[in-house]
């Protein structure tokens, strides 16, 4: 997987901008041009498993969730902080942006797949979606690669 600052080329989030969705129509209008900080879309294998068991499905496809990246050891993965970095062998370094939420087109590819089972996606995947990121460095990931994760310093927020 090569990856530049646009993210993956080709892919249907790649761009260094995009434009605003339902996500964050309270800070700007639907359809404003902004910072593309979803790129990428990573999951956690472990949190797959967790999600499928819920559906009493076997398996859940990453490819049904849109996911670009699946890690494995990472525990509770969907809740790395914001700014939390993935680093890649050769230094590709992939930033987190925020957690995933669950989302109702997944629900529709889901029951597609496995008739019975989609409608259920989003109350299952609550806090198991994974997180979305991403490219601070340029770089390529090939499958098996080992990744470091460096996690900001930081105090809980006390809102």
């Amino acid at each position: 997987m090569s990856l530049n600052f646009d993210g993956m080329p080709g892919e249907f989030h790649a761009g260094l901008t995009r434009l605003s969705c339902s996500r964050v129509t309270t800070q700007y209008p639907k359809g404003t041009e902004i910072r593309n900080v979803r790129q990428l879309s990573i999951v956690s294998a472990a949190e797959l498993a967790i999600i499928a068991k819920k559906l009493d499905l076997d398996e859940i496809d990453p490819a049904w969730l849109g996911a670009s990246v699946v890690v494995d050891g990472i525990e509770d993965f969907t809740h790395v902080p914001p700014s939390a970095r993935l680093q890649g062998p050769d230094g590709v370094t992939l930033t987190v942006d925020m957690l995933n939420q669950p989302c109702h087109l997944v629900s529709k590819t889901i029951e597609e797949a496995r008739p019975g089972h989609g409608k259920a996606f989003k109350a299952a995947a609550n806090g198991l979606r994974g997180v979305t990121a991403w490219v601070e460095r340029a770089g390529t990931l090939t499958l098996g690669d080992t990744l470091v994760l460096h996690v900001p310093g930081q105090r809980a927020w006390r809102g």
